[in-house]
């Protein structure tokens, strides 16, 4: 169990409570707290479990975190976990039964969204909500132009994960979103656990995934040219193609106004791929400010009305 921690007292006792319950019992929990400024690492100093071990190191990011905890671990199986996500009882249990004897298989699990208590948390079912070849996995996660690779989806062999590479630190935003492309890709196959859970804490203020800054922006501008590149590279088809210039077209909705080159950039790469196009959604206000003026003025008069 791989935690970077960052700020996270509001959450990671939570957390830690849902690795605590995790019917496979022999853990190995590193939390690497990156510089934090509140009383995280306290919490975690008392959480009295002899199975957690606590990394400090100065501030230096998400991503560096990750690879701290890496340096690390010794299990044969690796999860990674946000500070403020949770996981169900059996989750581990289950991803482990279905790994065994396939050290170069990925296992992935339901997920849903909450924003105070998990029972708020509504499994909807997915086309990926099966066993699947990566590449097929990978287009069908990003057949709107979306998909989830958060951390908590995945359980990782040993060997997978030394086939994978560190993450890469340079990355600030959906950095997850690269890193577990690249461990799909060099994956046999997705072992889907049906009944293993994870829960994704939407509507945190502050948090990285809610970040609009220039530099937010461009990693997930670079987050999704390598993504592309990587899959490409696999496979170079109709499918693929659409579901990045969709992507592409998501960044550019996104970051407009914030960042208004890259989203010209990003609609450009888009145009380039594949002739499929999506709009901003929005209330029924922004749909008619939309058709009347275009999207983009659309979008400016949103953002300036308080609404990301």
């Amino acid at each position: 169990m791989l935690i970077p921690m960052f700020n996270a007292e509001r959450f990671i006792t939570e957390t830690l409570a849902s690795l605590r319950h995790q019917s496979h019992s022999h853990l190995e929990i590193i939390v690497v707290d990156d510089g934090s400024k509140d009383g995280s690492t306290d919490l975690v100093e008392a959480w009295g479990d002899p199975r957690l071990t606590l990394v400090r190191q100065s501030n230096a990011g998400q991503t560096a975190a990750l690879n701290t905890a890496l340096r690390h671990c010794h299990g044969n199986y690796v999860q990674y976990l946000d500070a403020d996500d949770l996981i169900s009882p059996n989750k581990i249990a289950l991803q482990i039964a279905r790994l065994q004897g396939k050290p170069q298989c990925i296992a992935s699990a339901e997920w849903a969204r909450f924003s105070s208590e998990p029972t708020e948390a509504r499994f909807d079912p997915e086309a990926v909500w099966t066993d699947l070849d990566p590449l097929d996995w990978l287009a069908g996660s990003r057949a709107q132009g979306g998909g989830m690779l958060f951390p908590a989806l995945w359980l990782l062999p040993r060997q997978l994960v030394e086939a994978t590479g560190p993450w890469q630190e340079d990355l600030c935003l959906n950095n997850d979103a690269e890193y577990f492309t690249r461990a799909l890709l060099k994956a046999e196959r997705v072992l889907f656990c049906p009944g293993a859970r994870c829960y994704y804490r939407s509507g945190i203020r502050g948090s990285l995934s809610g970040h609009k800054t220039i530099k937010a922006w461009q990693s997930q501008f670079k987050v999704n040219a390598l993504c592309e590149q990587a899959v490409r590279q696999r496979e170079d088809s109709d499918r693929i193609r659409r579901g990045f210039a969709l992507s592409w077209q998501i960044l550019a909705h996104s970051c407009y106004p914030y960042h208004p080159e890259l989203a010209e950039q990003a609609l450009e790469r888009a145009k380039a791929l594949h002739s499929a196009e999506i709009f901003p959604e929005g209330g029924s206000a922004f749909l008619l400010a939309s058709k009347v003026l275009g999207w983009r003025l659309a979008r400016r008069m949103q953002v300036l009305s308080g609404r990301p």
